[in-house]
């Protein structure tokens, strides 16, 4: 599906992509992970057509520098940095719609999934929504359209956990029909999300391994935890991720399955408040659920 044949390219003097090689086919969920100036943003760049280099990258046979309006029809996008758009949510998702022949209702309906009410923001300046409120549309008009390529960069960053969970329900109706590259600065960020993982070191790979799938992206967890006293500060914290408590001590709520990493790391600033942790996995089968 896409390929990398030989890529290289130069900022001036310096190298930032050599004689890079990959492939990358449907099904595929990959980490792009890498230290800062390891080439991960430019080798997006170059898949998205932006960026003019040595070598050839394909995207199902077509060159996106060359094709790129029909390549880009059928790529999911979703950056890290939200562009200083000043144009209201309305305009930008009928914009987006035009590019790639879709339906902009159908992007707000993802939008709307995530938490966020398009509507209500409909004559709003994009660049004065929250963070939050541009990774919401951002992410309804990347999923909100027919594509065989996602390519998220740091696509969870500003979402609550409420939001989060829903975010991989969404990949998770996603999984099978197209090639998912997610670029992040930390492994255990994404580590749940991805069937394959992908270092770059100085433009090169230098890891490429194909690792467990057996994580249902839907999934949620049970959860239960015991305190030795009540707290404020973690009441405060454990509330922003739905928990709730009838005496201070004992706390109940759900976790995504691909945030389990993400909780036990928040919990562990609590380690000395805690006295008992259950976590039961639970997922949807055929709309049932299954413990």
């Amino acid at each position: 599906m896409i390929r990398f044949d030989h890529v290289s390219k130069r900022f001036g003097r310096h190298l930032v992509l050599d004689d890079l090689e990959l492939s990358i086919g449907r099904g595929d969920r990959i980490a792009l992970i890498g230290s800062n100036g390891a080439g991960k943003t430019t080798l997006i760049r170059c898949l998205l057509g932006e960026y003019r280099h040595d070598g050839q990258v394909t995207v199902n046979g077509q060159s996106p520098r060359a094709r790129r309006r029909e390549v880009l029809r059928r790529i999911g996008f979703v950056p890290q940095i939200s562009p200083p758009l000043r144009m209201p949510v309305n305009q930008l998702l009928r914009f987006a719609a035009g590019v790639c022949d879709s339906d902009p209702e159908r992007m707000a309906e993802v939008a709307g999934r995530l938490g966020l009410d398009v509507g209500r923001h409909a004559h709003q300046p994009f660049n004065r929504l929250s963070g939050g409120m541009k990774q919401k549309l951002l992410i309804g008009i990347a999923l909100g359209r027919d594509c065989d390529v996602l390519v998220l960069d740091e696509p969870a960053a500003n979402l609550d956990p409420s939001a989060r969970h829903r975010f991989f329900e969404l990949l998770a109706e996603r999984q099978n029909d197209t090639a998912m590259l997610i670029s992040s600065h930390r492994l255990d960020e994404v580590a749940a999300l991805v069937n394959r993982v992908i270092e770059l070191d100085r433009g090169r790979v230098v890891l490429d391994d194909h690792v467990a799938d057996q994580l249902d992206l839907a999934a949620r967890l049970d959860c239960e935890l015991g305190l030795t006293r009540a707290d404020d500060a973690f009441a405060r914290t454990i509330g922003e991720w739905g928990f709730a408590s009838e005496d201070g001590r004992c706390w109940r709520g759900q976790v995504a399955g691909p945030d389990r990493l993400r909780f036990l790391g928040v919990l562990s600033r609590y380690a000395g408040l805690l006295e008992s942790i259950r976590l039961e996995a639970r997922s949807a089968v055929a709309g049932e659920e299954r413990t």
